[in-house]
């Protein structure tokens, strides 16, 4: 408008012909914009609209198959993937107490994503120490580690299923003031039941796989997605890719910030006294071996790991290969399997010494990964093998100073791969199958110089890429959620404020 009033502004003083000019320019410059925005309007009210229709028959359809999502978790339950005693929370039915004052909820899904949220937890509560918290979570695997390990204060439960009732039985009883989601938890009922009942949302470490992206980007998801977006106050994307992906499912552009992957900051936690006793006796077993480690790591990639496992001991006797499988009961399979082929195998449940001739370590426990990385100066990163995976977090390896390698097939996790790269080639190396990761063991068994370096790299890029993250998270926050719900309260004599210590 500055330039356009300029323009003007030297027309006038060409006297009356001039005045006219400027004035009819200005005057149709301004009805091009009003009309150019009036057009943008009216295409969001109707894509809203359209949201709208889609929303309700989602809500229509998640209401009549209600029954048969009850019978499934009873089923889930008959099976040992729910709770045998507090599934009933996952259709809304709370087993503890609604705590007077301001509550705050984060949801996660599974161990990973509950893990990452935990550090932006714990500041919440140091800097509001009058704040409730309440985290759901999804898995029995994650129920079972973060049970032992959270604070007292840290209320948690199993996440309700997104049909109607239960998210409106979870809502009336808990009556929170904001809900954080982790990742990829974009449902539709609890979006839009929580943003009818006035309630602040906010996407932290928000992504979208690919396939997700292609699916939500169709017509006729995407007026859904968009309306979904648009009741967001905070979305904080876990890589710049990812920032643009929202956008272009049209999530408003202001409510998009940058602060890190949380992934960086996962805490050392949940192991107790006697764990950590354990570990170092393991430590001390394995100090006469070659230590190599491969986490996370999902079926078929067993095949891949052990043939590079029997390919190296004809070359290096001394090889001890920790297996850590993605699922427990893959782990124990693995291990019968090669006591079958008459291999010398221990598995971690066990608790046992190691036996003359041992080589091979299967670990069937949950919550010990990142004290499992401190024994070993070589981790290799599951999940990544094969095609149709899509990787894993390599940053607890990298802040354990292990030399950190990986497969090609990371999924979003290629950012992560590409930044500490970017920082230092050394810090990962990607391999594309068994012969390439053969090599480079064996490579890295015979080079000491250069796994120390791969190792070293790996720890410094961590602690440069980590630094801060939490704190910026807090920061957005506290500004685009805290301090509307303190300046909302604010209005209520009769309410604590938000932000109060």
């Amino acid at each position: 408008m500055r330039r356009e009033s300029h323009r003007a502004d030297s027309v006038l003083h060409f006297g009356g012909g001039g005045r006219w000019l400027g004035l009819t320019l200005w005057c149709g410059e301004v009805a091009r914009r009003l009309k150019k925005r009036k057009k943008n309007g009216a295409e969001e009210n109707r894509r809203m609209k359209n949201g709208l229709v889609v929303y309700k028959l989602y809500r229509a359809l998640s209401y009549g198959v209600s029954p048969l999502i009850r019978l499934h978790l009873r089923w889930r339950r008959f099976l040992g993937l729910e709770h045998p005693l507090r599934w009933p929370e996952r259709l809304g039915h709370p087993s503890q107490p609604r705590r007077p004052g301001p509550l705050l909820w984060f949801h996660a899904v599974s161990l990973g994503e509950g893990m990452i949220a935990i550090p932006v937890i714990k500041r919440c509560i140091r800097r509001m120490p009058h704040l409730n918290v309440l985290m759901t979570i999804t898995t029995m695997s994650a129920f079972e580690v973060l049970s032992k390990s959270l604070p007292s204060e840290i209320i948690l439960q199993f996440s309700p299923v997104d049909i109607p009732t239960s998210i409106h039985s979870f809502l009336d009883y808990w009556k929170p003031d904001a809900i954080v989601l982790m990742e990829s938890e974009l449902w539709p009922n609890l979006i839009m039941d929580a943003s009818r009942n006035g309630i602040t949302l906010a996407l932290l470490n928000a992504r979208m796989s690919k396939k997700s992206f292609k699916y939500w980007s169709g017509p006729v998801l995407l007026p859904l997605i968009s309306l979904m977006l648009s009741k967001f106050s905070l979305i904080v994307p876990l890589s710049t890719e990812q920032g643009i992906r929202f956008q272009l499912l049209q999530a408003p552009p202001y409510i998009i910030n940058f602060s890190g992957d949380l992934k960086y900051v996962i805490e050392d936690f949940g192991v107790n006294e006697r764990g950590r006793n354990n570990i170092e006796n393991l430590r001390l077993q394995l100090t006469q071996k070659q230590v190599w480690m491969a986490s996370s790591i999902h079926r078929g990639e067993e095949e891949i790991i052990l043939g590079v496992h029997f390919a190296l001991m004809q070359q290096q006797p001394n090889i001890m290969t920790i297996i850590v499988p993605r699922h427990l009961q893959q782990g124990r399979e693995i291990a019968r399997k090669l006591e079958k082929e008459g291999q010398h195998v221990l598995l971690r449940s066990q608790h046992e010494k190691f036996k003359p001739g041992t080589n091979i370590y299967v670990v069937d426990t949950l919550g010990e990964l990142r004290q499992l990385y401190t024994l070993t100066p070589i981790a290799v990163i599951g999940g990544s093998l094969l095609p149709g995976l899509s990787g894993h977090n390599i940053s607890e390896a990298a802040a354990a100073g292990c030399a950190v390698l990986t497969g090609c097939h990371v999924g979003h996790f290629s950012h992560m791969v590409l930044e500490m790269q970017r920082s230092n080639p050394l810090s990962v190396l990607q391999v594309s199958g068994k012969l390439e990761l053969e090599k480079a063991l064996l490579e890295l068994f015979t080079n000491a110089t250069l796994l120390e370096a791969r190792g070293r790299a790996a720890k410094e890029v961590f602690c440069s890429l980590s630094c801060g993250i939490v704190e910026k998270t807090w920061s957005l926050l506290n500004f685009h959620i805290f301090s509307r719900l303190s300046a909302e309260e604010s209005k209520s004599p009769n309410t604590t404020n938000f932000l109060s210590d």
